[in-house]
């Protein structure tokens, strides 16, 4: 394997750890959104859960712009490390808003601490580079909201 393709099986494997915690905050928003009663909250968690949606495309076009294909099978074993958003939907089911909006900052904070990390990957190319911080300043954006809603 020549050194450019190390690069390109780093890059990836960092872009589809992305995608595992977004797909991740895809679905935690999905379902909150099912179980809280504000219907202006539910409308927020479903423009969180649309944009988790565009942002995974976002990162697959980086992959496929570097000549690999994206993994669609979920087996990801960086992302299933920082999975926070798992084990939150028994609190959803409780209707707790109070609860739902701590399970959101706790997801959000996972995928702020996993888009930071990848931001140090040096493999990474600038256009990639400007994709994620974009994408974490949005997240970051919405974890300062959850906390004021908290």
């Amino acid at each position: 394997m020549t050194n450019t393709d190390d690069k390109r099986n780093e890059i990836t494997s960092t872009l589809e750890g992305l995608i595992a915690i977004l797909e991740d905050g895809k679905l935690g928003y999905t379902n909150a959104a099912e179980h809280v009663e504000d219907p202006a909250m539910q409308t927020e968690f479903t423009q969180y859960a649309r944009e988790r949606a565009l942002f995974i495309v976002e990162l697959q076009d980086e992959i496929n712009k570097i000549g690999k294909s994206t993994d669609t099978s979920g087996g990801d074993p960086l992302g299933a490390l920082h999975r926070a958003w798992i084990d939150i939907k028994s609190t959803f089911t409780s209707g707790d808003t109070e609860a739902i909006i701590n399970a959101c900052i706790t997801g959000e904070e996972a995928a702020i601490e996993k888009y930071e990390t990848a931001l140090q990957n040096q493999n990474l190319q600038p256009a990639q580079k400007a994709v994620v911080a974009k994408q974490l300043n949005s997240i970051q954006a919405i974890l300062m909201k959850l906390n004021l809603n908290s």
